[in-house]
């Protein structure tokens, strides 16, 4: 047919197929153009804005967001619609905050932090946020662990906040040149605390403790112990998306008003502690208001016949009372709460809380001490030692050493009593509880049982080392110096002369056959719950001296961790036994101060900057969270 037609007819026929191809092309050209652009969307979604006094971070909106950062829609209606709002929204948080760009210059937020934020996530981890349900915690007046198991988690979402989508923008309080960048050591342990978190958002959010083995949570408490505990380590590494969370969490859902017994100690330690640090670094208030809340529900501790205060409290009934396994008080637990609630009336104006373990400061003072050394247990009611008691620098005994010191820095040495309480206690100790081994001559802390000294050191001691190097660096004997670096060297001894390089949780010390090894480990003893003590003491080493070696020391310590404590699916564990290569079988139980003391230090440890903060302005409370030193 078409050979029938005529050139005319052929012409005029081509030319109407040109135009209607162009036609088409051009329509569709028009129809790609409106179509967003998935790159440019997740661009959009993740971007912040280039500003190095703000820190700007997006909200996340829902829990079960995948790996890329965006939330998968259902259609691509949905999804056209929602990359024109995320659009909209940063178009209009651009303006805003060009907009308080003087207003915020006042913050003298540090490129660091913004880098931080900007740290894109490991692909293939994919999160899921297990919120808190209160009315499933199941704890009762004793408040023992319960454990949540992962069917029952998973179906708990977390709650979307009020400010979703909000902008947020954190002031940093002044800690030198804290926010420089870091060292390789300082991005592993930073990378190690990512994976601890992790496990912990996965699997346990919003309750006391992760289960990385089983891939369950565990309540002591039921007050989010893991995420209060990590607030300042957070903020000091930089992770403020992380922060953020927490955050969020802490306003909407930590509930203090409920009916479960804590320990005054641990959650004045842990929670008042971390509240009140989070409070100074961030200045933000929802801290401080939740401090002040904890602080009057734990105060009826103190209505005791004695100054002593009872060891436990509901927090709803307010009801006091001794530990459920015996009548008394542990000495150390009752005076290690001073800094929290001293710093607790600082920050309110409320003497309340000041006076009151001031009040058990001076009762513990005005008792009878044996060369400034205490039994390890106090009676709340008739307010006097156990006869016979224990004496250690161990467990039950090693905070009220620490906290001596401490409250007289924290006053700006002010409290000279409490000095003076501290070196009768050091000098005791040199006196009383320092040996030396038999074999190489490794200085230790023993205890008094009944009298009668016991080789026994507690991982736990390893505090001391630290402790010791402050107090000399503030104008105390350079003995003290000696002593630090002496006990340092065999804290690490406990780790370095193990299989696995990681402490036993209590040794034994040889200190009469020299053909025997220097430590001796019992079975029930082999255990490492993942403790900061000794990595503590290494900072304040490495701070205050200079000297490499702790901090090589230091990065073997957290070598071994990384290699037998490490839980794939997220999180570390506590191990059964530090002399096993091939099984040291896991405990399925990741303390809250892995992240909030252990991780802390260890970045502290490898940092480079003395001023990131600097011991003259801070003052660690024994959770490892620094409240400020206070000017006279």
């Amino acid at each position: 047919m078409w050979n029938r037609l005529s050139r005319l007819q052929r012409t005029i026929i081509c030319a109407i197929l040109v135009v209607g191809a162009m036609s088409g092309l051009y329509i569709a050209n028009g129809l790609v153009n409106e179509l967003p652009d998935d790159k440019d969307t997740l661009s959009q979604q993740h971007q912040v804005f280039p500003n190095e006094n703000v820190v700007h971070v997006m909200d996340q909106r829902h829990p079960d967001k995948d790996t890329e950062g965006h939330q998968r829609l259902d259609s691509d209606d949905d999804k056209d619609k929602e990359d024109k709002r995320l659009h909209f929204e940063q178009q209009e948080r651009h303006e805003r905050r060009k907009g308080n760009v003087e207003r915020e210059e006042k913050a003298q937020i540090k490129p660091k932090i913004a880098d931080a934020v900007r740290q894109p996530e490991v692909k293939g981890q994919k999160e899921s946020i297990v919120g808190n349900q209160e009315e499933d915690e199941g704890i009762g007046a004793a408040g023992g662990e319960l454990e949540v198991n992962e069917e029952k988690k998973t179906d708990v979402q977390v709650p979307d906040g009020a400010d979703a989508g909000a902008d947020v923008k954190v002031p940093v309080p002044d800690m030198g040149d804290s926010m420089g960048s870091q060292t390789a050591q300082q991005k592993a342990v930073v990378e190690a605390f990512k994976h601890a978190w992790k496990g912990y958002k996965q699997y346990a959010w919003g309750h006391d403790e992760l289960k990385p083995i089983s891939k369950a949570a565990s309540d002591w408490f039921g007050l989010g112990l893991t995420i209060v505990d990590s607030l300042d380590t957070m903020w000091i590494m930089g992770l403020m998306e992380e922060f953020e969370e927490a955050r969020r969490w802490v306003e909407k859902d930590l509930v203090l008003k409920k009916n479960v017994d804590v320990n005054l100690f641990e959650t004045t330690i842990r929670v008042l502690g971390g509240l009140l640090s989070a409070f100074h670094l961030s200045n933000d208030q929802i801290f401080l208001e939740k401090a002040r809340e904890l602080g009057d529900r734990l105060m009826p501790c103190f209505n005791s016949p004695s100054k002593i205060p009872f060891s436990d409290v509901n927090l709803e009934s307010g009801k006091a009372h001794p530990p459920r396994w015996g009548p008394d008080s542990t000495t150390s637990e009752v005076t290690s709460i001073q800094l929290e609630f001293r710093e607790l009336s600082h920050q309110t104006g409320n003497d309340k809380y000041k006076k009151a373990v001031d009040e058990v400061m001076e009762h513990i003072q005005s008792l009878p001490k044996d060369n400034g050394l205490i039994p390890i247990f106090v009676n709340a009611r008739s307010g006097q030692f156990r006869a016979g008691a224990t004496i250690t620098v161990g467990a039950r005994g090693d905070s009220y050493y620490e906290y001596l010191l401490k409250q007289w820095l924290q006053t700006g040495k002010s409290e000279d009593k409490l000095r003076d309480e501290y070196v009768t206690a050091i000098d005791g100790m040199q006196k009383n509880l320092v040996k030396s081994t038999a074999a190489n001559g490794l200085k230790f802390i023993g205890e008094l049982v009944r009298g009668t000294f016991s080789p026994k050191m507690d991982h736990l001691v390893c505090f001391l080392p630290g402790t010791l190097a402050l107090g000399h660096h503030n104008g105390l004997d350079a003995s003290h110096l000696d002593l630090s670096k002496e006990l340092a060297k065999t804290c690490y001894r406990m780790y370095a002369d193990m299989p696995t390089g990681l402490s036993p949780e209590i040794a034994y010390f040889n200190i009469k056959d020299p053909g025997k090894p220097d430590i001796e480990v019992k079975s029930a003893d082999t255990h490492n719950l993942l403790r900061p003590e000794t990595v503590e003491s290494l900072f304040y080493l490495y701070r205050l001296t200079g000297d490499k070696q702790y901090r090589d020391w230091g990065w073997k310590i957290f070598q071994a961790f990384e290699k037998y404590t490490k839980v794939p699916s997220g999180g570390y564990s506590s191990i059964g036994s530090v002399k096993d290569t091939k099984n040291p079988r896991f405990r399925d139980k990741m303390e809250s101060f892995f992240l909030g003391e252990t991780l802390k230090y260890l970045f502290l440890l490898f940092s480079d900057d003395p001023n990131l903060l600097p011991l003259d302005k801070y003052v660690f409370n024994t959770e490892a969270h620094p409240l400020p030193i206070w000017r006279p």
